[in-house]
């Protein structure tokens, strides 16, 4: 194993060098897939990996299943707006804070937006973070309607107002969440 310090590359982290041995038709699809999105192999590969270390290895362990978009789109547009407000305030923010909880370490501000972007983009949904003025602001873009939004508003409004003690502004669509806090 061969490590660098890419620090005189303007990055703070290290990498190493290792060898392993591959499937070869497991290869032959990374191969394509990194051609496919005009990415290096090794590149595609710490994506992979990256994601497994920060989502997929805890999936199972804090009870989390993989579900089609087409059934949760249909599961939460039967429920009413008063069954969607009842299950984000009496298990959905526990359940988003205990699963950050765990798979962070700890639960601040910083620590639950890295668990929530990552959580974010595990469930294809589109996340976009920037600072303006002295805000965070993230918008997210989904395709699974407007209770789902709903949903999410709540709990980020209970997570805010009651585990980090913050001001936040959270307006959805059926399409969009857009939330805003000052840093």
């Amino acid at each position: 194993m061969h490590e660098r310090d890419n620090s005189s590359y303007g990055e703070s982290k290290k990498t190493s060098t290792m060898t392993f041995r591959i499937d070869e038709n497991v290869l032959n699809i990374l191969r394509s897939e990194s051609e496919r999105n005009q990415v290096t192999l090794n590149s595609l590969v710490n994506q992979l990996l990256k994601r497994y270390v920060e989502w997929d290895m805890y999936e199972p362990k804090v009870g989390l299943i993989p579900i089609a978009k087409p059934i949760v789109v249909e599961l939460f547009s039967k429920m009413s707006k008063e069954d969607i407000s009842n299950m984000a305030k009496k298990i959905g923010k526990d359940v988003v804070h205990d699963i950050a909880l765990f798979m962070k370490n700890k639960m601040d501000l910083d620590s639950f937006l890295s668990w929530f972007e990552t959580r974010m983009t595990s469930s294809l949904t589109e996340t976009n973070h920037t600072v303006q003025d002295g805000y965070h602001v993230y918008v997210l873009k989904h395709e699974l309607g407007e209770n789902w939004s709903l949903y999410h508003k709540i709990v980020i409004e209970l997570l805010f107002n009651e585990i980090f003690n913050k001001t936040v502004n959270v307006t959805v669509s059926n399409t969009t969440i857009r939330f805003r806090f000052r840093a």
